[in-house]
């Protein structure tokens, strides 16, 4: 039996486009007795409130019988939204000789993290195989959709299920967003499971950036003893064939990548998907000098490519002398074009027209983030001017504590790093330059003590040794006051933290939407009230 998982990278919404792509594949797959795709890869995951919107839903159907009339002896399953009972289910439609032979239906719909699927879809209470020809032999396929694999903490157990009433084979097609660990959780699991029950398991993931989500593909065939018998690349489109008459000894290589490497890999395709799909190509970042800004630029440099990044370097009467040549240097060693832009005068004419407000006041916050949001309007100006996207350079740690200026610094259509804390920062820009040719972030960017410069001698108040990881314990693991003090973190530091995070939210509501890496993201996944009294102590 010879089986193609097309790891696909659809467009949410563009139904003309999905459906050709589905049909090349077809039609370039004749060779094969099976061939799966994603889950919703054909209107894309996730499509949100489209899925409202029946006109979409009809379409839909439309496309999808488009699609049935080129499909001859192979089987094709294909992931979708069909109306069944007057329900919206999320669906996996199994096609053959031009006919839907059968559907299965997702019956566990999560609600999780930035899962929010019962808004739409019925879950479905029928948990059966589908029988489809293969060499003209009768073969019952298991079916599932994404969830319905990770059975574990619910009471109602789908893969045993189904293979209880028949199934031969387990099928699964999903859109699962890539998080940092995911791929050993998914093979583990799939591994068990096969070992448990004696079954093949063919698991279809999704690939590709939607709006702050990554898709990271990686599907995978694991025989009947658990060995990983086909394994489809990461963070691109693949197209992974598997016979089951070839005998395969042993596991094939998993050639894991390490964690940076996974990370660069998954903001690096967030960048250039949301770019794509957006329909913008040009790229405008503000260059500090700092270890940030060179990080974004690295990384949007590669998922665009040098010729369409502009890096703006914008010094003030604070900013020092390294700065400014790190920023220089660090464009030259990209390759990207590079422009500066002094604010000191700006800056000067705007607080002497403020003088009814400033006079007579001490210097302070309000000097400080005037210079942010005079950056902010330069690099805007810029982005009108040639029809690009000012990108945000803020990280996790900062956006968390509220260390940020709201239309400075925080302005632009995407955070790239913005789920990533100071120390990955620095672990991510290590690795740039230890995996490259030549250095590309200055050394001094790496090795300075971090600064805003909108101050004489000011730099950052926080130890990030210190306080990036309290900062991932509360947000990712959502740790409270007594797991942290048996972790030998400071109680006051602690409450400290947990009330920075609290009275930040209505910044982090205003900030550019960041592409998710971790198991916890400020943006979908994460729903805080902006007006929030609750203030922490132990």
């Amino acid at each position: 039996m010879k089986v193609r998982l097309a790891q696909i990278n659809p467009i949410v919404g563009n139904l003309e486009y999905n459906t050709g792509l589905i049909k090349d594949i077809i039609s370039s797959s004749r060779e094969s007795d099976i061939i799966v795709f994603p889950e919703l890869s054909l209107t894309g995951y996730p499509p949100q409130d489209l899925l409202l919107d029946k006109k979409f839903i009809l379409e839909t159907q439309e496309a999808l019988a488009d699609i049935k009339n080129i499909v001859e002896q192979q089987v094709v399953i294909i992931g979708l939204p069909v109306f069944a009972n007057d329900s919206l289910m999320n669906s996996a439609a199994v096609i053959q000789n031009k006919e839907i032979v059968g559907y299965h239906s997702k019956v566990l719909l999560p609600t999780y993290d930035v899962f929010d699927e019962t808004r739409y879809f019925t879950p479905s209470d029928e948990i059966s195989p589908i029988a489809v020809m293969v060499n003209n032999i009768n073969v019952n396929i298991g079916v599932q959709i994404c969830e319905d694999l990770w059975d574990d903490s619910y009471s109602l157990k789908i893969t045993e299920a189904l293979i209880d009433k028949g199934a031969e084979m387990i099928i699964n097609i999903s859109a699962s967003p890539y998080r940092k660990n995911i791929l050993d959780k998914r093979i583990s699991l799939c591994k068990d499971r096969a070992k448990d029950l004696k079954y093949y398991f063919i698991y279809c993931n999704l690939v590709g950036g939607q709006d702050e989500l990554v898709f990271d593909g990686r599907s995978f065939v694991i025989d009947n003893n658990g060995n990983i018998k086909a394994l489809g690349k990461g963070f691109k489109e693949d197209m992974i064939d598997f016979d089951s008459e070839e005998v395969i000894s042993s596991d094939i290589s998993e050639a894991r990548a390490d964690e940076s490497e996974e990370i660069f890999n998954a903001l690096s395709l967030g960048v250039k998907d949301y770019f794509k799909k957006s329909g913008f190509s040009k790229a405008v970042i503000g260059l500090s000098g700092g270890i940030d800004s060179s990080l974004t630029a690295a990384i949007v440099a590669d998922a665009l490519g040098k010729d369409n990044v502009i890096g703006v370097s914008m010094p003030s009467a604070f900013s020092s002398e390294h700065s400014k040549s790190d920023a220089k240097d660090l464009a030259d060693n990209l390759g990207i074009r590079f422009e500066m832009i002094p604010i000191s005068e700006l800056y000067d004419k705007i607080l002497s027209s403020m003088d009814s407000f400033f006079k007579d006041t001490p210097k302070g916050l309000a000097e400080e983030n005037l210079q942010a949001r005079i950056r902010g309007n330069i690099l805007m100006a810029v982005s009108n001017k040639i029809g690009a996207l000012v990108l945000n350079t803020g990280n996790k740690t900062e956006l968390a504590l509220g260390y940020c200026t709201m239309y400075g610094d925080m302005c632009g259509a995407l955070g790239v790093i913005s789920d990533i804390n100071k120390l990955e920062v620095y672990e991510l820009s290590k690795w740039i330059n230890k995996t490259s040719s030549k250095v590309i972030i200055p050394e001094n960017s790496i090795n300075k003590k971090p600064s805003a410069e909108l101050s004489e001698n000011q730099y950052d108040p926080f130890d990030y040794d210190i306080v990036s990881p309290i900062v991932d314990h509360i947000i990712n693991d959502l740790a409270d006051a007594n797991n942290l003090v048996e972790m030998g973190y400071e109680i006051d530091l602690i409450n400290d933290i947990f009330n920075k995070i609290h009275t930040s939210e209505y910044k982090r509501r205003q900030a550019a939407p960041g592409i998710k890496v971790s198991e916890k993201a400020f943006g979908m996944g994460r729903r805080y009230p902006m007006n929030n009294h609750y203030r922490y102590k132990k």
